[in-house]
């Protein structure tokens, strides 16, 4: 079974779900122990945050 590379960053990836609320769940369970819900609002979150970035990176153009 091949492993597929993760779209974001591992650091990334606990900074969301420590603004999320369940990075202990993360630490003690590892990625798998994380619901469906919290994995698709990671998603959201971290789209929210690429279309902020990119709105101050248009605005300074």
């Amino acid at each position: 079974m091949s492993r597929r590379r993760s779209v974001m960053s591992e650091q990334l990836k606990y900074e969301l779900a420590k603004d999320l609320g369940f990075i202990d769940k993360v630490e003690q369970e590892g990625w798998g122990g994380i619901s469906t819900k919290d994995a698709g609002n990671m998603v959201k979150r971290a789209i929210q945050l690429a279309e902020q970035a990119a709105a101050r990176s248009h605005g300074q153009q």
